[in-house]
């Protein structure tokens, strides 16, 4: 079914009003004089779209202009609760589901804790109920919905809306996530990996400032990059530009679960942060992890960055070793791309400012000079919600791209018949 929902005008007239939609969503709000003006349509021409585009429900009229000196304009936004998107993540702990106005924005959110024991399709099954519920709860008209945005824990492969392999998810592979969806709810259907739906989510709505050269760097169950050159993400041949966990910075480092042994996600990664910790206390230490989570058994990494914050010393020389390696693997990126900004994901945010210019500090000491001239550190401003809105933006620019000016099919096959008779 594919997400663009007219990839093709065959009409010159179609193309043109998606022309001047594209402008309101992306200029708005924005009169129709300043349309004509970048467009150089006629001014009839204009206002006989506008007024289509307003009897849709596509667009609305805002208010007016407040310009001091000439005639006050009426300005045109995209009416953003025109419909809704449904847009969901998961990872190997839980399941995010959210329905977003055409902003996009949260309209409402659900979380629930996965269960992995049903294998494929049991993880499937909780998907779907989720999105179901989602649009239960936002109380939209589900006729409303337009699309279905999908942040995936693995590599995939978009053009088939298929989830390849997750190095977290041995069962997880080759799984028909668009063909499931769309039997489902009959919408197209748009997958991406996660951490470049957050990188995305960064750059626009974030800490990026739409940045042209970026490296966002996502720290959550597993640990991964994505990249921005010249305003375009860096996908690679096979989509699996930006693994950055399964780099090795180690000879002689633990197993990873992928399956080689030395990578950054095993020795750095969330997981085995914590493991490290309840190991430490096992064999002695003392920490002041285990009364934050409650116990030994339910310190996590996320606990450990947290007593790192309020200076508990074990906790502390642990997220300084993350720091070390991470800084390392941010700097052969930032030898390799060249950024202007590195943006480090929200939840690292926990262990506080120290770890942030510790990893700054080793990535000018390890990267060529002329590579760091300039270049910014930034933490993420957005939360659990970032796949989710990266996911939902993604769909919408695809949903408001202007389309190419295509010929009847008729004309197409007339032409090629002429060509056969000849």
């Amino acid at each position: 079914m594919g997400v663009i929902p007219m990839k093709h005008a065959y009409t010159k007239k179609d193309r043109d009003k998606a022309v001047i939609l594209a402008i309101v969503r992306r200029f708005g709000p924005i009169s129709r004089v300043a349309i004509q003006s970048m467009t150089q349509y006629r001014p009839s021409t204009v206002s006989e779209y506008v007024r289509e585009l307003i009897e849709e429900g596509l667009v609305y009229e805002s208010g007016r202009s407040d310009n001091p000196l000439g005639r006050k304009r009426i300005l045109l936004r995209v009416n953003e609760a025109h419909s809704f998107l449904v847009a969901m993540e998961f990872d190997a702990e839980t399941i995010r589901a959210a329905v977003l106005d055409l902003q996009p924005k949260v309209v409402t959110m659900l979380t629930r804790p996965v269960d992995l024991e049903g294998g494929v399709d049991g993880v499937l099954d909780q998907l779907v109920s989720a999105a179901h519920q989602v649009i239960h709860d936002s109380g939209k008209d589900p006729a409303r919905l337009r699309s279905i945005a999908f942040a995936d824990p693995g590599l995939v492969d978009r053009r088939r809306g298929v989830s390849v392999m997750c190095a977290l998810l041995d069962f997880w592979q080759c799984v028909p996530l668009r063909q499931r969806f769309e039997a489902e709810f009959a919408v197209p259907f748009l997958l991406e990996g996660n951490t470049r739906a957050k990188g995305v989510a960064e750059r626009a709505l974030g800490a990026g400032g739409m940045a042209d050269d970026m490296v966002y760097v996502d720290y959550s169950t597993g640990i991964g990059a994505a990249v921005f050159s010249e305003g375009r993400m860096v996908r690679g041949h096979n989509e699996s530009a930006g693994e950055l966990g399964h780099t090795r910075v180690a000879e002689n480092g633990p197993a990873c679960k992928c399956g080689s042994f030395g990578c950054l996600e095993a020795i750095a990664g969330v997981q085995a942060l914590g493991t490290r910790l309840r190991r430490a206390v096992e064999e002695g230490s003392s920490s002041k992890a285990i009364a934050l989570a409650g116990g030994l058994e339910k310190v996590t990494g996320w606990t450990v960055l947290e007593a790192a914050r309020q200076g508990d010393k074990l906790s502390s020389s642990l997220v300084e070793n993350v720091g070390n390696h991470l800084g390392l693997g941010i700097a052969n990126l930032v030898n390799l791309f060249n950024p202007a900004l590195v943006v480090l994901g929200k939840n690292l945010a926990a262990a506080g400012p120290d770890l942030l210019q510790q990893i700054e500090r080793i990535v000018r000491r390890q990267a060529l000079p002329s590579a760091t001239e300039k270049l910014e550190f930034r933490y993420g401003t957005l939360g659990d919600e970032a796949a989710l809105l990266g996911a939902g933006l993604l769909v919408l620019d695809e949903m408001f791209a202007i389309p190419a000016l295509k010929p009847p099919r008729f004309m197409v096959e007339s032409e090629a018949n002429l060509v056969v008779n000849e």
